[in-house]
């Protein structure tokens, strides 16, 4: 029986999913596109769950497109990439529109999502980390948008999004040259949060995500989480009356009451998301 091509595996309210082609750096091919987000929406309805890690199996974070198929694809004349928009997410509330396409759908999952960038991350493994809420890279981690040396553009959004994370500059010296980024450069530019020592991490990772699901509250998480989103897509006014509105709710929420309790009575958290 063939190895799934995404693993999924939850424990200590963290979901872990592991890219898991690791004799291809996890290029993306096969089934990972479909599994990855079947693990994803799984994370997000499982009430259990409080943070998602997205890592890779082996040596490498992911490689981009499985160069067979872009093979595959060099001199044909139609285009390769579907037309029709996957199937909307089943998430128990709408979703925007900016939120439903390939691989932007990483916003509308309601939780952190956490990119461990173990190794190259490349082409759609570059887009794939930059959708992520937060990024870290293990010490050996390269970065590379490649596109320009395959002849190909900034693809799935990442015009949009990289100049957000790095600046304009930063974000068309990346695309334009396709150059190899070290993971100490890659956090200089802010592309990534932090840069962990190679041998110790994916646990240095958990143990931060292990202090997100524990400290943090779930309600306060997913409310951060689509301020930020959408904030990117509206104006100043828009993200002030988001947050009063918001603000007025978590005042009723029970987890304001623990936040207070907890912190009155020198006691861990006992949040619910509600």
């Amino acid at each position: 029986m063939a190895e799934p091509a995404v693993l999924y595996a939850v424990g200590d309210r963290i979901a872990t999913v592991t890219l898991n082609r690791p004799d291809r750096l996890n290029a993306f091919g096969g089934e990972m596109e479909a599994e990855l987000r079947q693990a994803m929406v799984a994370a997000a309805r499982d009430s259990d769950v409080r943070v998602i890690v997205l890592t890779g199996a082996g040596r490498g974070f992911c490689a981009g497109a499985d160069m067979e198929r872009l093979s595959g694809a060099a001199g044909s004349r139609g285009a390769t990439i579907p037309r029709e928009a996957p199937p909307p997410l089943d998430l128990g509330a709408p979703a925007r529109a900016d939120f439903q396409h390939r691989y932007s759908y990483f916003p509308a999952i309601p939780k952190p999502i956490i990119a461990a960038v173990n190794g190259p991350a490349a082409g759609l493994g570059f887009v794939l980390a930059c959708y992520c809420d937060l990024r870290f890279a293990g010490s050996e981690a390269i970065f590379t948008t490649a596109f320009a040396r395959r002849g190909l553009v900034a693809e799935y959004g990442l015009a949009w999004l990289l100049p957000r994370l790095v600046g304009p500059g930063n974000a068309a010296d990346l695309l334009f040259s396709g150059r190899r980024v070290g993971a100490e450069e890659a956090c200089r530019l802010g592309l990534v949060n932090r840069v962990l020592p190679q041998a110790e991490f994916l646990a240095q990772v958990l143990d931060y995500a292990d202090e997100l699901a524990r400290a943090a509250s779930p309600r306060s998480t997913r409310v951060m989480k689509r301020q930020l989103w959408e904030g990117l897509l509206s104006g100043l006014g828009a993200s002030v009356e988001l947050a009063n509105d918001e603000m007025r709710a978590s005042f009723l929420s029970d987890d304001f009451k623990e936040g207070v309790a907890h912190f009155v009575e020198k006691r861990p958290a006992r949040f619910t998301g509600r």
